[in-house]
């Protein structure tokens, strides 16, 4: 996501997070207002004032949370985004509202251009999105927003309408974002892993030359201050990277970026699992797909593991190596089933050691290597926690049956969320508010934890346990 762009800027200081007045609602009613506050009758903003449009991975994950409040609303979340869905199979990363000045967010709909410079990948003529895809997360969170209320889902069926969409986006993915040949995925920005300007996409952003600073303007610096964003330098190989994608009609495969990142395949793999599921369901067999999201997982193994490192890494498929670097992604393999267990065991001692402290010295996983040398308390994936990728590991320890750190981390993630105002994200040392507060995946997955409580495997992460079994 590209997410550089629009920011609140963060507080001052280090100061612990308040704690909230005993008078204020109870943190499932608060946290419902703030999906509401941003729903515009088919679809949730991220952030009403800083975020105006749609995001991909936002919606699914935010779908997740709303089932719990409207299943209805979670089932129209995801049908409009994939009503933007290109013929190629891509879900771009961004649905534009056309009801927003172009000069509210950058880069706006007028730079991605996508009814025209995607009109060889099929993109949509009636509305405008943005180029490039972000995590996919879609199918795992059709399945549990079909889970909340299976009676609904039939009778407008959801499943049988979204099913055909979600297989063409893996399509797309697996057949044309093989970059390295080895089975994995590719993404060809920052932005598409989600964790935008995380150090691990340092190295290979460095082969990228920028783009002039005069060609673009950079919005996000309205919002805070430098010390908090991306740099320049990087900022204008973030333009490059993408009018470069766009300028050759948004084919895939010659462009200078191309990484496989374990988190990105990782939920794919898990949105295979959710597609077996959905299969089952319609009643088709679902075991091709389990035994692909088997295979995928040997091949994320094979290609990413290091076990130097304790963890998964991401690989420069430009340069043929990995990259030395610790981010919050290579954690997040831990939500697969067939994860052999020694892999897993690894994980979970990786995850609570000094890299990343869990349960010492941070009680959420922050998004970057607290040793590294990159390492910033608050500035965006560099080193905050965020609630989405915890939520995603907290499913991890309880599917590997690491019930009492999950129920720890799933406290963690609570309190924070209550304690920060739904932060975007916070500092991992001291949950203080970074970024926007009343944010939209925040305030879902907080819902999702309240719903699913921990008596037991929860309906989250752990619903893909088994593929199509049972």
């Amino acid at each position: 996501m590209d997410r550089t762009a629009q920011r609140a800027p963060r507080p001052a200081g280090r100061a612990v997070a308040y704690d909230p007045s005993s008078t204020a609602p109870p943190l499932h009613v608060r946290a419902a207002a703030v999906l509401e506050a941003g729903w515009t009758g088919t679809s949730t903003v991220p952030s009403r004032s800083l975020y105006p449009h749609q995001w991909s991975w936002d919606s699914a994950f935010i779908a997740i949370g709303l089932r719990h409040v409207s299943p209805l609303r979670a089932q129209t979340e995801l049908d409009t985004l994939l009503a933007a869905q290109w013929a190629d199979g891509r879900i771009p990363h961004i649905v534009f509202n056309p009801s927003v000045p172009l000069d509210a967010y950058f880069p706006s709909p007028d730079f991605w251009r996508s009814s025209t410079a995607g009109r060889a990948a099929g993109a949509p003529r009636t509305v405008q999105t943005s180029g490039i895809v972000q995590p996919p997360v879609h199918a795992l969170a059709a399945w549990l927003v079909h889970l909340a209320d299976p009676g609904l889902s039939r009778a407008r069926g959801f499943l049988h309408r979204v099913y055909p969409r979600l297989a063409a986006w893996h399509r797309y993915l697996l057949h044309r974002r093989d970059l390295g040949g080895g089975g994995l995925v590719s993404v060809v920005h920052p932005w598409e892993q989600g964790m935008d300007n995380s150090p691990c996409w340092d190295r290979p952003l460095s082969r990228v030359t920028p783009a002039p600073a005069r060609s673009f303007r950079r919005a996000d610096l309205d919002h805070g201050s430098p010390e908090g964003r991306p740099t320049d330098l990087d900022y204008g190989r973030y333009v490059r990277l993408a009018s470069d994608y766009r300028d050759r009609g948004y084919a895939d495969g010659a462009g200078e970026f191309a990484v496989e990142d374990p988190a990105f395949n990782a939920l794919l793999i898990a949105s295979e699992y959710a597609l077996a599921r959905i299969a089952h369901e319609l009643g088709a067999a679902g075991t091709a797909r389990q035994a692909r999201a088997e295979r995928l997982t040997a091949a994320l193994v094979e290609r990413l593991w290091e076990p130097a490192a304790g963890m998964f890494l991401c690989r420069d498929v430009r340069a043929g190596e990995l990259i030395p670097e610790r981010g919050v992604s290579g954690l997040i393999p831990l939500l697969l089933p067939t994860l052999p267990r020694d892999l897993a065991g690894t994980l979970v001692r990786t995850m609570c050691g000094p890299h990343f402290g869990l349960g010492g010295t941070t009680r959420l996983v922050p998004s970057y290597d607290l040793l590294g040398e990159a390492f910033d308390p608050h500035r965006y994936w560099r080193g905050p926690a965020w609630i989405n990728t915890n939520w995603l590991l907290e499913g991890g320890l309880r599917l590997h049956g690491e019930r009492g750190r999950a129920d720890a981390l799933r406290k963690g993630i609570l309190h924070t969320a209550d304690a920060s105002g739904f932060a975007e994200y916070v500092d991992p040392y001291t949950a203080q508010a970074c970024g926007a507060t009343g944010f939209g995946w925040t305030a879902a997955l907080t819902l999702d934890l309240l719903h699913d409580r921990p008596a037991g495997d929860r309906k989250g992460v752990t619903a893909i346990k088994g593929g199509d079994r049972g």
